[in-house]
């Protein structure tokens, strides 16, 4: 599996290795192992500084970057954990602003997983403890988490308090985990989705979120009723108007703040979500003018990213060739929502076989040129025929990223785009990996 990695440092390796061999048992969901396991580590969940907690379907990544880059701007000491890894997986802990580095990883890595030897755990499970163990051991002002998969049973919800909670976008995604049939939980599926991403919520911190349909509102609402959380959802405790800046305001009063250099609507939107939680936390003061130098400062890799020269864009001949790991309708609504001011766009898709083609497709068909369809690296992945029916254009099918590039057709720009792997793949081909 492509998400396990591979790593130039022997130590490290070893480590990976015993994490690739790792699996979460068939019908085995909840918190239990994960606590079992942090337990037997002294409980490092409980030693951490204050806790920035951001769930949510498309835009949680994003939202922790700009926290981290705010919080930097102040002059803070910032732990940050995201998920997944573009090509190594130390992006997955920064410690101080910096990537993990490979003597340490290895060693939490081992130390994680020589005390849960007996116990299962999944891989999710071990980098959580492992990123736990890092942050209450190494000082810093406050960390940076972002959930993995829903929230609810995601294993770092095991955090027993934070400074606030946040919940970006949400859609359907995963529906074979967060949709899974389940007594006292709500039918409807985005209101389901809604009740899973909500459980992060903590007795008396502050949740602030997004705007969602009513149903989805009502969940969020009463499943932080329930926990004893602060809803603030934008619109109601917050709201930003994004034009030639981001027009935020709350009950403290009214900021204008710069656009981020991240393009496309959803970016600002993000950003501005990550102000709403800075404003409503009480760990650490952060002025206005931080905000404004972290929002513009901020860099997140694979989410419509203008690739620089390199090996892959050499093959582009002159044409702009943009990357974004999007699968889903609400990416690609962002994703079409930005190329409706840019040329039409050549696609080069690689997409997991279990994502729905038209969830990029259909937003862009006004938008795309040609497709060309290329595997997703390390795992199954949709075949040309399974675009077919969503699209009048001919599909055409490739090895690889740099053949389907130098078989385009002449004319637009280029979207490399359908899975986060893919993206991986093409950023260390194009020599842009991320630091």
């Amino acid at each position: 599996m492509r998400d396990f990695a591979i790593s130039d440092n022997a130590a490290v390796q070893a480590q990976l290795d015993r994490l690739g061999a790792l699996s979460l048992p068939s019908g085995r969901l909840g918190l239990d192992t994960v606590r079992e396991l942090c337990a037997r580590l002294g409980n490092p969940q409980d030693h951490m500084p204050p806790v920035f907690h951001v769930a949510g379907t498309n835009g949680k990544g994003s939202t922790c970057t700009y926290l981290r880059y705010i919080l930097e701007a102040q002059g803070l000491t910032v732990h940050s954990a995201t998920k997944p890894h573009l090509v190594r997986y130390n992006e997955r802990i920064r410690i101080a602003g910096a990537l993990i580095g490979d003597d340490l990883l290895a060693a939490l890595l081992k130390e994680a997983l020589d005390a849960g030897a007996d116990l299962e755990p999944s891989f999710f499970e071990v980098t959580t403890v492992a990123t736990f163990m890092a942050f209450s051991r190494i000082p810093a002002d406050v960390c940076v988490i972002e959930t993995g998969l829903g929230g609810r049973l995601d294993a770092t919800n095991v955090m027993p308090t934070a400074a606030v909670c946040g919940i970006s976008t949400l859609g359907i995604d995963h529906e074979a985990f967060l949709l899974a049939p389940e007594d006292g939980v709500p039918e409807d599926p985005l209101a389901r989705i809604a009740f899973e991403k909500a459980s992060i919520a903590k007795p008396g911190v502050p949740l602030v979120t997004m705007a969602y349909p009513e149903r989805a509102a009502e969940s969020v609402s009463a499943t932080a009723a329930q926990i004893g959380a602060p809803v603030v959802m934008r619109g109601r405790g917050w709201d930003a108007a994004i034009g030639d800046a981001i027009a935020y305001r709350d009950e403290q009063g009214a900021l204008t703040l710069p656009l981020p250099a991240l393009p496309g609507q959803h970016q600002a939107e993000n950003a501005a979500l990550a102000v709403a939680m800075i404003r409503h936390q009480r760990a650490v003061p952060v002025s206005p003018e931080a905000m404004a130098k972290g929002i513009v400062a901020a860099r997140w890799p694979a989410r419509l990213q203008r690739l620089g020269a390199g090996p892959v864009t050499a093959l582009a001949q002159g044409r702009t060739v943009w990357l974004d790991g999007g699968h889903n309708p609400d990416a690609g609504l962002a994703i079409a929502r930005h190329l409706e001011s840019q040329p039409p766009v050549h696609l080069v898709m690689g997409m997991l076989a279990n994502k729905d083609p038209s969830a990029i497709l259909k937003p862009l068909a006004d938008r795309a040129l040609s497709i060309s369809v290329v595997p997703a690296p390390g795992h199954d992945a949709h075949r040309p025929e399974d675009f077919a029916p969503f699209t009048g254009l001919p599909v055409s099918s490739f090895s690889n990223v740099p053949d389907a590039l130098a078989a385009l057709p002449a004319g637009g720009n280029v979207l490399i785009v359908g899975s986060l792997y893919l993206a991986g793949e093409v950023l260390r081909l194009n020599d842009e990996i991320p630091t």
